[in-house]
């Protein structure tokens, strides 16, 4: 049952509540293959996008008992676990909107290993408003996953860039896609200077287009896709092909949970071979390793990892890493 479905979460557009829940019911068919096993973090409006909304993770208390969860130990000190959702069918992907859960955001890993990822995601963050060079920069991560052997799928982020990933066989190490992501990130910057950077602080990347390989770190998450974004229009994360982003005609936030529909119609499932593409990066990392030198490489991981400066001296002069699983020097 929907509780208030008249409420409006969208309110340039008059979108409600039962809108949103009939979308993702229409939509599950295409979208519970690729998030299905994946722990979820919701991303919740109750009073709607022009209100401040909040990031839930634990769904420990106060939830159905039929709704699926996982376990999982936090990364901090404190010995606790986190009691993810997660989306295995129609009813689960309802039940989320029903919670005014605009956006599921979900692990680039799925059980039963969630320690290992299937995916590799580059998510183009640009800092201006300029649609050709996105493309241009879009492109350019397409060239060059092309170049190392690999097949590369293209989503709209429903947001600012496109979400750019690299399906995974699972017999790689913990950490390698994270690993690989910033190495291509360091290689295209160094080819596009003027386009791109990894610097994480929005203050140092000029006009530049933020190459964020960061949701690859363990633990973190990514717009999932057909996901419906919080932003006026409910547009979607929704894949496109390398020719329509070739050709223009495709934007950040083209489709909208209202049209939405009619694009699977005319086009399909274009992640529909996703699954039988899945490679490994063991040769495309030793080939990636070889384009750069090893300042080339720190660069990168100082440039992705540097945060600004708090006004209270971190404890005992460490710098907080562990977002990005590194150890601080002794």
């Amino acid at each position: 049952m929907i509780t208030h479905p008249e409420k409006v979460l969208f309110p340039d557009s008059g979108i409600t509540k039962g809108e949103l829940c009939a979308y993702y019911e229409a939509v599950a068919p295409s979208m519970i293959p690729h998030v299905r096993g994946r722990p979820v973090t919701m991303e919740r409006f109750p009073a709607g996008i022009e209100k401040k909304g909040f990031i839930q993770k634990d769904v420990s208390k106060g939830f159905p008992g039929w709704l699926e969860r996982v376990e999982v130990g936090k990364r901090d000190e404190s010995g606790g676990s986190v009691h993810y959702p997660l989306v295995g069918d129609a009813r689960s992907l309802v039940w989320l909107a029903n919670q005014n859960s605009i956006t599921p955001h979900v692990w680039i890993s799925r059980l039963p290993r969630l320690e290992v990822p299937d995916l590799c995601v580059f998510d183009l963050d640009p800092s201006a408003d300029d649609p050709e060079a996105l493309r241009t920069a879009a492109l350019a991560v397409r060239d060059l996953i092309d170049e190392l052997g690999l097949p590369s799928y293209v989503k709209t982020s429903g947001s600012k860039g496109f979400h750019i990933l690299v399906p995974l066989d699972r017999e790689g190490e913990a950490q390698g896609a994270w690993r690989f992501a910033l190495g291509a990130g360091a290689v295209l910057v160094r080819r596009h200077p003027d386009l791109l950077t990894q610097e994480f602080i929005k203050a140092d990347r000029g006009d530049r287009i933020f190459v964020d390989t960061g949701r690859n770190v363990p633990g973190a998450t990514f717009a999932a896709v057909y996901a419906v974004r919080a932003r006026p229009g409910a547009p979607i994360s929704a894949p496109c092909t390398w020719a329509e982003v070739e050709g223009g005609t495709v934007g950040p936030r083209t489709f909208t949970l209202r049209t939405m529909a009619a694009r699977i119609a005319e086009v399909g499932e274009l992640w529909s071979d996703l699954d039988a593409r899945r490679s490994s990066l063991g040769e495309a990392h030793t080939r990636l390793r070889a384009m750069l030198t090893e300042a080339e490489w720190n660069e990168a991981l100082a440039a992705s990892t540097r945060r600004p400066v708090s006004r209270k001296a971190p404890r005992d002069g460490i710098q907080k890493t562990r977002r990005a699983g590194l150890k601080p020097k002794a």
